[in-house]
């Protein structure tokens, strides 16, 4: 989100002498698109490119259902495995090159930090608690929180004792931003925007770690994960400002868009990223022309493939779906609501749902990893009258 920021202590210019006790402190640059795109300066205690040492764990290696027949698909994800790390774990389920889909439900705390080098990070909490550290520092979140991590930011999800955790995880190949349409020509979000500046939340605390021995660093890059250890805690850093860090929404501050009559999809929109874009749906009053039918009518998504992720087990034009549920809807098939939802949506003041939509513009492949879980009749689920 790029909106200054700044916490610990700093130089009144960039790049001159800053030191702590004495020692000269070691000047950070981190940003996207070389020199020309949201960076921020850090200050470190140690040198940042002291690694002890760095070996290959394992390719992150996708493999896509050979069977492409065009169909509607449904996965139950809340029937996978739930255990291990929230960035080792993750079942993948769908992507291309743009974009990749998984789930993470994990159970213990990393004892490493991780590194995303290849793309952006998007995590929806659908469940869970903790707080997101960051060499940016520290990040409460909960339920119903976006998670931005900007590529190359090092973080790790400290998870609350007992707290059960349920991560829908969205990477991009590029960086994710807030909807251009929203934005004016400086960046800042717009009167009509469903949500502002006041709603974002940025890293609070900075705990400065002055620490040495040997702290593992996950990185992934060009689809393979590197351990790298560094000789000294990552999170040395005692000030930092820019626009490029780690932030947070909560769904439930999105306001959402309303009309007379059912408005399409875009009023949604949350997020984007190059060939996709993000929507939250959330509990909201119904269309109020007398008339008006509030279930969504018919659509062929010409040109973009429809993923949704159910946050709750109830949606307004969709039945049989449960917590954790993905539909998959691709280009070149007409989708709409299930029999009897648009008779029964007519004369409805509101709806309770709760939904996480990723439109894409270009094809998504299933995962075989995905296939354990899907429900297998979901494409013959409009014959049934019931």
């Amino acid at each position: 989100m790029p909106i200054y920021h700044r916490q610990g202590e700093l130089p009144h210019k960039r790049h001159i002498v800053f030191k702590k006790d004495g020692a000269l402190l070691y000047e950070q640059l981190m940003g996207n698109k070389g020199f020309s795109g949201l960076s921020s300066l850090f200050y470190h205690l140690r040198r940042p490119t002291t690694l002890k040492s760095t070996k290959l764990l394992q390719r992150v290696a996708w493999e896509a259902d050979p069977d492409e027949t065009l169909r509607m698909r449904h996965f139950r994800l809340g029937h996978l495995e739930a255990g291990g790390s929230a960035t080792l774990h993750r079942h993948p389920v769908l992507f291309n090159g743009d974009v990749a889909i998984s789930l993470a439900m994990p159970t213990v705390t990393d004892d490493f930090f991780y590194r995303n080098g290849q793309g952006d990070e998007l995590l929806y909490v659908a469940e869970g608690q903790g707080t997101l550290q960051s060499i940016c520092g520290e990040l409460p979140y909960g339920s119903g929180d976006y998670l931005v991590i900007p590529r190359g930011i090092t973080y790790r999800l400290a998870q609350d004792a007992g707290k059960p955790h349920r991560l829908l995880v969205i990477e991009s190949a590029s960086a994710i931003r807030t909807p251009q349409r929203y934005r004016n020509e400086f960046g800042q979000l717009l009167e009509h925007s469903p949500f502002c500046e006041r709603d974002i939340r940025r890293p609070e605390a900075l705990p400065m770690h002055d620490e040495e021995g040997e702290f593992r660093v996950v990185v992934k890059a060009h689809n393979h994960l590197t351990e790298v250890v560094l000789d000294h805690h990552p999170f040395d850093v005692v000030g930092w400002d820019g626009y490029y860090y780690p932030w947070a929404f909560n769904i439930e501050n999105f306001e959402p868009i309303t009309g007379r009559v059912h408005q399409p999809p875009p009023v949604h929109q949350t997020f984007e990223g190059d060939n996709f874009v993000v929507c939250s749906f959330v509990p909201r009053l119904y269309d109020y022309h007398p008339q008006a039918i509030p279930a969504p009518y018919n659509h062929a998504n010409v040109m973009t493939d429809e993923v949704l992720f159910y946050a709750k087990d109830r949606f307004m034009s969709r039945r049989g779906i449960e917590l954790s549920s993905l539909t998959l809807h691709p280009d070149g098939l007409t989708h709409g609501p299930h029999p009897g939802t648009a008779e029964a949506s007519i004369g409805k003041k509101e709806t309770d749902e709760l939904a996480v939509m990723i439109d894409t513009f270009r094809p998504l492949k299933v995962s075989q990893h995905a296939l354990q879980v899907e429900d297998l009749e979901y494409g013959a689920s409009w014959l049934d009258p019931t």
